[in-house]
């Protein structure tokens, strides 16, 4: 499985029950990046994508325990601790700002043995900078 998600500087995924963040560059980008491949991701996910990749997207609320390998997983609000021996690439999207969360990434990168294998920033809609990083086991 891989899993794409986008993190405050401090790891901070959610707050209150809302994404921090979202972009459409970002999301563009991800649907350039994977394709031909469906994105996996729950519901609340997929109620950010445009009409125009429904197609794309395979939308579940158990997609995490449905994923297989290679399967791209476009994660913001689950824990991915559980799914750790199932992970065979982590793609972070950083915003690089810390925003109010209280949902974090619950996967300690360098402890675990995840080594940074690529990293890119680009331009998005809605921040200046946004940093794209690709770790491996």
């Amino acid at each position: 499985m891989i899993a794409i998600v986008c993190v405050d500087d401090k790891g901070g995924m959610t707050f209150n029950g809302r994404r921090q963040s979202q972009d459409r560059i970002l999301r563009a980008r991800l649907m350039e990046q994977f394709a031909p491949h469906s994105l996996w991701m729950n519901q609340y996910s997929a109620g950010q994508f445009e009409p125009s990749y429904a197609h794309r997207l395979h939308v579940s609320e158990d997609f995490l325990e449905q994923a297989g390998r290679g399967t791209v997983c476009f994660v913001e609000n689950c824990p991915l601790h559980p799914y750790q021996n199932k992970l065979e690439k982590i793609v972070l999207f950083r915003w690089n700002r810390v925003y109010p969360a209280d949902t974090w990434l619950d996967l300690s990168l360098d402890e675990e043995g995840w080594h940074l294998v690529n990293c890119q920033e680009f331009s998005g809609s809605s921040h200046k900078t946004i940093t794209q990083e690709v770790y491996e086991k």
